[in-house]
């Protein structure tokens, strides 16, 4: 049983907690502490504590007696706060898929002896996994994925809501996409490429580009081809670009009428889609994820597919599966069947499944 610090007790956050409770003692902090939700409040394995995380000493105090540090907090705070865990020299797994270059830190993560995987969500982060083992058993000429987590009953006018933070939705909308298309780095906008995906003949959605591939670029320069897409109901990023337009999708008013339209209800269903394509010179290799809102449990299904992703890799540290010291993403954590059969089974365990086809 180890002693998990986990900084960040959002809807993600309260969902991993819950899971590491379930075999560690978890500490868990955030500045807002009153909206925690009953099971987290009253859990024997959880002990709940204020910790603003801007504050780098109170951060540095709270996991002096860590054995591994879980960071989930919103994008623009995640690299300042991650490079503060490294010096205090911590063993930590980072959901807050900051803009910078993470990869910036690994002399620093070297030099405190101590392993860091960053990305390990549901994407980017189980496609890295996937990318990552399939690397290492074939030669792979084409990589891309589709992602979008859904309400299931849309309204419009976006017929959308932010399973998470609504700040880093619109720097996914803004921020120029990364792409390899015959082994060039190619930029395009956000949200360009529009095509129209039918997923199971049943759920119609369009697909534009992001910038989702991130580490990929740096670590699999030898695919030729690599691309990501958001996947949004039609009509969604015709909206956004007149937003962009007019120049107020990132107005402070803007920003909070978004935070109030796309905030989820209260047990509101909602799903997330994830498609995974690998070509080689002799086939195509596909995997898919269907996740809806857990009724039993009531938590959202980007909560728990990006949640459990996270757990999964605490514990795969933990079990001394990956000991290796410095900064990586997930493929390059996926370096044996062994790492990537503990990912898939430890979501499969969670009701998170991973269907392969060739």
């Amino acid at each position: 049983m180890a002693k998990i610090y986990q900084i960040g007790a959002g809807m993600i956050g309260q969902t991993m907690a819950l899971d590491l409770a379930e075999g560690h003692d978890v500490f868990l902090g955030d500045i807002n502490i009153d909206d925690v939700s009953d099971k987290i409040k009253n859990h024997p394995s959880i002990d709940l504590l204020k910790v603003d995380a801007q504050d780098i000493k109170q951060v540095s105090s709270f996991i002096l007696d860590a054995d591994i540090v879980l960071l989930a907090v919103p994008g623009h705070l995640g690299f300042k706060i991650l490079k503060t865990i490294i010096e205090c020299g911590k063993n930590v797994v980072d959901i807050s898929f900051s803009p910078e270059d993470i990869m910036d830190l690994n002399r620093n993560a070297i030099e405190n002896d101590v392993t860091v995987v960053f990305d390990a969500g549901v994407a980017p982060g189980i496609p890295n996994y996937i990318f990552g083992y399939h690397n290492t058993v074939e030669k792979i000429t084409s990589f891309k994925y589709f992602v979008g987590g859904l309400p299931k009953f849309p309204k419009g006018p976006f017929n959308y809501k932010a399973p998470f933070s609504p700040i880093d939705v619109i720097e996914e909308y803004t921020r120029p996409a990364r792409m390899m298309i015959n082994g060039k780095l190619i930029t395009k906008p956000a949200l360009s490429d529009i095509e129209i995906i039918n997923f199971n003949n049943e759920i119609e959605l369009e697909a534009f580009n992001t910038d989702g591939l991130r580490s990929l670029l740096q670590t699999m320069p030898h695919v030729n081809n690599m691309s990501e897409k958001t996947l949004r109901f039609p009509g969604h990023a015709k909206l956004i670009k007149e937003y962009i337009a007019k120049g107020i999708l990132q107005d402070e008013g803007t920003i909070k009428k978004l935070f109030k339209d796309w905030n989820l209800e209260k047990d509101e269903p909602e799903f997330t889609i994830l498609k995974v394509e690998i070509e080689t010179d002799e086939k195509i290799i596909s995997y898919e994820l269907f996740d809806e809102f857990d009724e039993v449990t009531k938590s959202t299904s980007m909560a728990r597919t990006t949640g459990y992703t996270a757990t999964a890799t605490i514990n795969l540290i933990l079990e001394g599966l990956f000991e290796t010291k410095g900064v990586f993403p997930p493929e390059n954590v996926c370096i044996n069947k062994n790492i990537f059969d503990f990912i898939l089974n430890y979501l499969a365990k969670r009701h998170v499944s991973v269907q392969k086809d060739i």
